[in-house]
């Protein structure tokens, strides 16, 4: 099972494919959000990921008490405004995807109306995300579907019935390859809750490639999850969390970011296949195994006793499972003491 986003394959025979959510990080400011995506190409992504929308395709401005925010990291925000100050404009997305693709990394987006799809095919995106607040919004699933390129869907706060209705959803209207990230929709996320154990259900589940949008601090879950099979990280990218923006507190650090691209790479070829072979690097060893040995000199025709064999290193002699099959036969020749033991034959034995 797997797929690809710009000829790059993704699944769980191949390295984990690393995003880096650009987000509101750029705090409002072009010129940041190409540095970002600068550095976070030289740390090693696979891509990166905008969110495109504004104040006005998400909300509407409004002052009643349900369009403002309590508790959290954004307290006391009206929704319009949180919105207004982290959308990246419509006037960037060209510059930015040329900007990217310069670099020759993956850029595409969340889209969240489809004004933002019809936008974001126009400057050629290559895959789009839906976010997990969107992932009840059916019809922007089947006009974003409708495209036919890969669709990676986070499934936080959503329950079974929910993911299922967008992934059908998703299939009906012509998507073949979609990708679902298990996704706690807390920011930031603690990690005693990051329950990833969720992340190979929705695989076994939904028939899908499974990964990880991870927003908890630091990158031990999203490690984990590649352990646990995860062929997917998203994270949260910034060049620096002391220059506050909405995202920065869950956001990463350039260092931070390195460390995750080789470290989920890594723990990839570590996991390996689960068979029974030995390894190439192990083969050089097998000489250092335990097999029998004469640990006394031995007449011809003596009958050999557990005095004359031994367990031990080296491993040029049989097995030592063979001991008891050894004892009490009568060798064709004298051995000297530090012979292996050589196979029950009569060549070697009466």
């Amino acid at each position: 099972m797997s797929f690809t986003i710009n000829n790059r394959f993704i699944g769980p025979k191949f390295p984990p494919y690393i995003i880096a959510e650009l987000s509101a990080n750029h705090n409002g400011s072009l010129d940041r959000a190409l540095k970002t995506i600068d550095k976070a190409h030289k740390c090693g992504v696979d891509a990166i990921k905008i969110q495109t929308y504004t104040a006005d395709t998400m909300t509407i401005d409004c002052d009643n008490p349900e369009f403002k925010i309590e508790g959290g990291l954004w307290n006391g925000y009206k929704l319009y405004d949180l919105y207004k100050w982290a959308e990246t404009p419509y006037e960037w997305h060209e510059a930015i995807f040329e900007y990217a693709q310069n670099k020759g990394v993956t850029i595409f987006s969340s889209p969240f109306d489809n004004s933002a799809v019809d936008l974001l095919e126009n400057l050629n995106t290559p895959a789009y995300k839906i976010a997990s607040f969107e992932i009840v919004d059916l019809p922007l699933i089947s006009y974003v579907s409708s495209t036919g390129k890969p669709l990676i869907i986070s499934t936080g706060m959503a329950n079974e019935l929910e993911i299922e209705e967008a992934v059908t959803t998703a299939r009906d209207s012509g998507c073949k390859d979609i990708a679902l990230l298990h996704c706690i929709s807390s920011y930031p996320a603690p990690l005693e809750q990051a329950n990833l154990r969720q992340i190979k259900e929705l695989s076994n589940r939904f028939k899908v490639i499974s990964g990880l949008s991870d927003h908890t601090i630091g990158n031990i879950a999203s490690i984990a999850a590649v352990a646990m099979g995860s062929s997917i990280i998203e994270k949260h990218f910034t060049l620096s969390r002391k220059d506050k923006g909405p995202d920065s507190d869950f956001s990463i650090e350039p260092k931070e970011l390195e460390r995750l691209c080789s470290d989920a790479k890594n723990t990839w070829a570590a996991i390996g296949d689960a068979d029974f072979k030995i390894m190439p690097s192990e083969r050089g060893n097998l000489k250092f195994r335990r097999s029998l040995y004469f640990v006394k000199d031995i007449k011809k025709g003596e009958i050999i006793t557990k005095d004359h064999v031994r367990s031990i290193r080296p491993g040029y002699g049989i097995s030592p499972k063979f001991l008891n099959q050894i004892i009490g036969k009568k060798p064709k020749h004298s051995i000297l003491k530090g012979t292996p033991v050589k196979p029950l034959c009569k060549e070697n034995y009466f």
